[in-house]
């Protein structure tokens, strides 16, 4: 079975196409700058060179054509027809409460996922963007969704609520969500595997870490709290978001800066973060050059982005009362040692103990703690996509 699994932004489509009987990857990349004069799709070879072809895209249903039509090309393609597709699965963001598993895409549904535009404006009309352009090419194609909110539906009540007036809760759905849970459901169960333990009985700490950060609780392999809230915005210093900041904070900067609601949030999901302490990029190698050459600013968000990192493992160590297994992953996570470094760096006394050798992997599985440390602390890449594909033959399975 060959599922195409979906990833649309709101000027970006990304794609992987699966081959399920053998769980590879046979075709995979991406459109991006949808709208622009300048828009391409960038692709991987079947001989795993790169490839970019220039096109106008004015919209995602030409994009997800053209993505189309380039997998069945005689040039390019890695099937000879489009027949070949038996199903479609989609990365859904924000489900609300609504949605605790991965679903069979039906009008209903979507309707529901609709109903949730308000807590993600910029992503879920995106997401269904990418849906009806597969309805309008692939009319008889199963599409599934899996929802980035949907792992983080197991946390209890008094985790995910905030100490605002409740009818706030009830009226707007105001409450945490969290995301990146295809990723922190991903490798809290692969890191079981990899370890060769049972997700029941372990207490497990999964860090996100990439341009955007999140940390989960996780607890017989289920979410217990998680650090983005209501929006990817709270929680860990992150590439351009602040992350936690006082809301006092903000109604004061609104009204020193002039700010209505669209400008804080532009302040603080695009401006902040590593950006806004550095002033010079919000890419973690750009920071790490710049503070092996000593730049103080460079330095001093360093040390902050690790701090946050620090201050959440130790929280949701509280949290679970205990922790067995720490695990990296995303961009910054599963690449770069200085950060995994400093965000343990202190929690010796918690039973973490980093092996500086084994630390300086890139990219791989691997057990970075010390051979002596209680807490083991691995490495391990996440994967998305196999999630979704996975989810996508699981549910047609089951139909």
């Amino acid at each position: 079975m060959k599922v195409l699994v979906l990833n649309c932004g709101s000027s970006s489509i990304k794609y992987k196409l699966f081959d399920m009987d053998h769980k590879a990857v046979i075709a995979q990349g991406g459109i991006e700058k949808i709208g622009l004069k300048d828009s391409f799709l960038k692709f991987t070879l079947p001989g795993g060179g790169k490839k970019i072809l220039e096109k106008d895209i004015p919209e995602h249903t030409v994009g997800v054509e053209f993505i189309l039509n380039t997998l069945i090309s005689p040039e390019y393609g890695a099937i000879k027809s489009l027949d070949e597709i038996n199903a479609v699965g989609h990365r859904m963001v924000h489900g609300g409460e609504k949605f605790s598993k991965s679903v069979l895409l039906t009008r209903e549904v979507l309707d529901a996922f609709i109903a949730c535009n308000d807590l993600a404006p910029l992503h879920n009309p995106a997401n269904l963007k990418g849906v009806n352009a597969i309805s309008a090419i692939l009319p008889d194609v199963p599409q599934i969704g899996v929802f980035d909110t949907a792992f983080h539906q197991t946390m209890p009540d008094y985790a995910y609520l905030y100490a605002v007036p409740y009818g706030l809760y009830e009226k707007y759905g105001v409450r945490r969500y969290g995301f990146h849970g295809t990723s922190h459901r991903y490798v809290s169960q692969r890191v079981c595997e990899f370890l060769g333990v049972q997700p029941e009985g372990k207490k497990i700490i999964t860090c996100h870490i990439g341009n955007g950060g999140s940390i989960s609780a996780i607890k017989d392999g289920k979410c217990m709290d998680t650090s983005m809230g209501l929006t990817p915005l709270e929680g860990l210093m992150m590439g351009t978001r602040s992350g936690d900041i006082d809301a006092g904070a903000v109604s004061f900067i609104m009204e020193k800066e002039n700010l209505d609601a669209n400008g804080v949030s532009n302040l603080l999901n695009k401006k902040s973060g590593v950006l806004g302490i550095f002033g010079e990029s919000s890419d973690m190698r750009d920071l790490e050059a710049a503070v092996a050459a000593g730049n103080k600013k460079a330095i001093l968000a360093e040390n902050m982005y690790f701090y946050r990192i620090k201050k959440y493992i130790g929280a949701y160590a509280a949290a679970l009362g205990g922790v067995d297994i720490i695990v990296f992953t995303g961009g910054v996570g599963e690449n770069q040692a200085s950060a995994r470094w400093g965000a343990c760096e202190g929690l010796e006394f918690m039973g973490v103990k980093l092996d500086a050798e084994k630390n300086e992997v890139h990219g791989e599985e691997m057990v970075i703690s010390t051979d002596d440390s209680k807490v083991k602390v691995v490495v391990i890449p996440t994967d998305e996509e196999l999630v979704i594909a996975s989810d996508t033959l699981a549910i047609l399975e089951n139909k």
